[in-house]
């Protein structure tokens, strides 16, 4: 079996695979379990450990009997490096961590390629083998990113927001009289309460935002594109976009399967 990980800023999500896996399978097959976490950046590596032996163990997998590969992905350098220093100690395997020099079989077309996040590199990885293109991935997160793939599979760059909830965050925590907002859709995008003007502000703003960012870059490469949403807030803002056509929760986890593939 093969543990993902997708560690975030804010959020960790670990997906269980079977390891043996067509190289055109979807996104969930071969998913047995996955996980969403908090991310903590100060846990050590045998804190690593812990968490995901009780994670396995929840569903009677042993860690150190039954896992064959380990692939992650991350923007937090330190717990980047406690991983991999878990993995080196409870295992005699090396993990595949997205970073420069790791094969991910996508040209990475940035002024400076060592500047593009792990995630952004899997979830490319990822929508060109499940879509083709040119397709743009919108990647619900800490931050909201845009990435642009060519049809010939080449990473040629984005864009790169503040996330719905870091916003949110900001908006609530400078205007002393506004409480906490849930974030669901209002009644109408004309609100009739505080609560539900700020509700049609952020979500049918982020959706006006992730229109009009797919229409520039249709504009630039002239060309009809693909797009594909994730993150945490995906199921959200999806619906209520012309421009989403598939939801994909598990893009970057089956981006690591790929790439961990491309590195045995």
């Amino acid at each position: 079996m093969l543990l993902a990980l997708d560690i975030g800023n804010t959020q960790t999500v670990v997906g269980l695979y079977q390891a043996e896996r067509a190289e055109d399978s979807q996104a969930d097959d071969g998913l047995i379990e996955h996980w969403r976490l908090s991310t903590v950046h100060e846990r050590t590596p045998d804190e690593v450990a812990v968490l995901l032996r009780s994670l396995l163990d929840s569903i009677d997998v042993g860690m150190e009997e039954e896992l064959t590969g380990v692939a992650v992905c991350s923007g937090v350098p330190r717990i980047r490096e406690s991983v991999r220093m878990m993995v080196q100690r409870y295992f005699d395997f090396e993990p595949v961590v997205i970073e420069p020099g790791t094969r991910s079989g996508i040209p990475i077309l940035y002024d400076n390629p060592r500047e593009v996040g792990a995630d952004r590199i899997a979830n490319a990885v990822a929508a060109h083998q499940l879509y083709g293109g040119p397709a743009v991935i919108v990647d619900f997160g800490t931050t909201n990113n845009f990435d642009v793939v060519s049809a010939a599979g080449e990473f040629l760059g984005g864009a790169i927001g503040p996330g719905i909830e870091v916003s949110l965050d900001a908006m609530v925590g400078r205007a002393a009289a506004l409480g906490p907002v849930a974030l669901t859709e209002p009644r109408s995008v004309i609100g009739k309460t505080t609560m539900e003007s700020i509700q049609s502000g952020v979500i049918y703003g982020f959706v006006a935002q992730i229109d009009g960012m797919v229409a520039r870059f249709t504009a630039v490469l002239d060309e009809e594109m693909v797009v594909i949403a994730t993150g945490g807030l995906a199921h959200l803002i999806a619906p209520l976009s012309e421009s989403i056509q598939y939801v994909e929760p598990h893009l970057t986890l089956h981006g690591l399967w790929l790439v961990h593939g491309r590195n045995q």
